[in-house]
């Protein structure tokens, strides 16, 4: 795990800023705390997050048009995405949300429980991810390719197996 790696989290209303912050202060990761959708950018910009937690509803830039810019930046493409809402259930908001890839869509209040949870898993996977080399695949190392041995399994047909008659069985 990368000691530099930071959980991003951002509402404009520091109330909600500080619970975050309590909720996710035990799991021991770096937090970076924003109160703008300008100022996530900037620090997403930054590098060295690792999981966002993002308010959808702030005033100019909002959560969601957070996540529509992670997105579209090859940088910043690969940070997921928590969005949190006091919105209550929103079909149209989830399906945006859905569009642009967010890992997941959580509605306020918190259960900081689940909280926990996702960003334990979203951390873990990020930094695996981002230490990972980036070899994509064979076109990255032509000469490796040729050499690697043939993984081909060969198929037989099937086997008849026999299965011996009982001797209270009637005969086939």
């Amino acid at each position: 795990m990368s000691a530099d790696m930071k959980v991003l989290l951002v509402d404009d209303h520091e109330d909600n800023l500080f619970a975050m912050e309590s909720i996710l202060a035990p799991l021991g990761y770096p937090l970076e705390l924003a109160t703008s959708g300008d100022a996530a950018l900037k620090a997403a910009l930054h590098g060295g997050i690792a999981v966002a937690v993002l308010d959808v509803v702030m005033p100019g830039v909002s959560g969601l048009d957070v996540a529509r810019y992670l997105s579209r930046l090859t940088q910043t493409q690969l940070i997921p995405v928590i969005l949190v809402t006091g919105m209550g259930q929103d079909s149209e908001l989830a399906a945006q949300a859905l569009h642009l890839g967010v890992a997941d869509y959580l509605i306020k209040p918190l259960d900081p429980w689940a909280l926990r949870i996702k960003v334990q898993y979203l951390y873990r996977a990020s930094t695996l991810l981002t230490a990972a080399p980036r070899q994509r695949g064979p076109r990255n190392h032509p000469a490796e390719t040729a050499q690697l041995p043939s993984r081909r399994r060969q198929l037989h047909p099937p086997e008849t197996i026999r299965v011996p008659r009982r001797s209270d069985e009637p005969p086939r």
